[in-house]
């Protein structure tokens, strides 16, 4: 018989051929390696994430949700520790304080305007003369509400320099806009809330 080196012979085939049974008993038996510590650890791990996202954002919404009313209490209440991080900064709770201390013209602006154009309306049916006064006294009062916020914001400038240094005045810290918006705002209106009850009570 002539040898053919690419025929396997029966015995070759015996030997690649290897039972079943020891195959499924190799994982099992007596004999099997006691899993590392890591790859016990690795199996009992979970996703930090849940699998299904939609549930995942409903839960981060109402996480958020419970935030933002626990903040709004807070401003309601005047508990600074609580409010949100922009509230808490030293120099716009200085702000706050100083404007809720004085009378801003500005703050009633809008309920004498109101008025206003509520009296010309009623008088232009019967003495459209005076319609033109009562417009000239509403700008007028523009006019002194803007210099009041102007006059007032130039002292408040001067104690926040003094007090907290350049950045609190800065063109990034917005302390402006924020000191003239809420100078617009009535007093009992304004959020956060006054900590002080009354006006006149000026922070140190």
């Amino acid at each position: 018989m002539t040898w053919n080196p690419f025929k396997r012979g029966a015995d070759e085939d015996a030997q690649v051929q290897i039972p079943q049974a020891e195959v499924d008993n190799s994982s099992t038996g007596k004999g099997h390696p006691t899993p590392k510590r890591k790859q016990v650890e690795a199996e009992n791990l979970r996703p930090i994430v849940p699998k299904d996202r939609k549930a995942s954002r409903k839960v981060e919404r109402d996480k958020l949700r419970v935030k933002q009313n626990e903040e709004y209490d807070a401003m309601r209440n005047g508990d600074v520790r609580h409010m949100p991080a922009a509230e808490r900064i030293p120099w716009r709770i200085y702000i706050r304080d100083y404007i809720d201390a004085r009378w801003n013209l500005a703050e009633f602006f809008i309920p004498v305007a109101f008025v206003i154009l509520i009296g010309s309306m009623a008088v232009t049916a019967f003495y459209p003369i005076l319609s033109m006064p009562l417009l000239i006294l509403m700008y007028a009062y523009l006019l002194a509400a803007v210099v009041d916020i102007a006059l007032m914001w130039r002292k408040l400038k001067a104690k926040l320099v003094e007090k907290y240094g350049d950045r609190a005045v800065a063109k990034g810290s917005r302390s402006a806009t924020y000191a003239w918006s809420r100078a617009l705002q009535l007093r009992r209106w304004r959020m956060p809330r006054p900590r002080s009850p009354k006006r006149g009570n000026w922070p140190k």
